[in-house]
């Protein structure tokens, strides 16, 4: 489902932060990334997510490239796995429950189905 094919990330003004990084994620695997300070665990989630695209190889989500989708098409691409960022960007007008069912509403699940969720 998620495949990286030596994945390279280099930022403006910086060393390499991922150097020909490649790994194969299943449907239904869990996993768990960790490491110090500066390792790339946020620059891979944020490739993952198609927050940042890699300076070179391939990054495959349910075998489609990443770096070739047209904006328009993220959103679609992301709604097919799950990631949470620290950063969570909560609203403050409204209560934990609220913030969570927003994207359910968003997506035209709403009532007790969504309260089930």
């Amino acid at each position: 489902m998620i495949k990286f094919d030596q994945v390279t990330k280099r930022y403006p003004g910086s060393d390499e932060i991922l150097k020909n990084v490649s790994l194969n994620i299943e449907a239904g695997e869990l996993v768990f990334v960790t490491g110090h300070s500066g390792a790339g665990k946020s620059t891979l989630l944020k490739l993952i997510a198609a927050i940042e695209r890699p300076t070179s190889g391939t990054v495959l989500i349910a075998n489609q490239n990443i770096s070739k989708l047209k904006p328009s098409a993220i959103p679609f691409m992301r709604r097919r796995f799950g990631l949470i960022f620290q950063d969570h960007k909560l609203l403050y007008d409204r209560n934990c429950f609220e913030n969570v069912i927003l994207p359910l509403h968003i997506n035209g699940i709403t009532g007790l189905e969504a309260a089930k969720r």
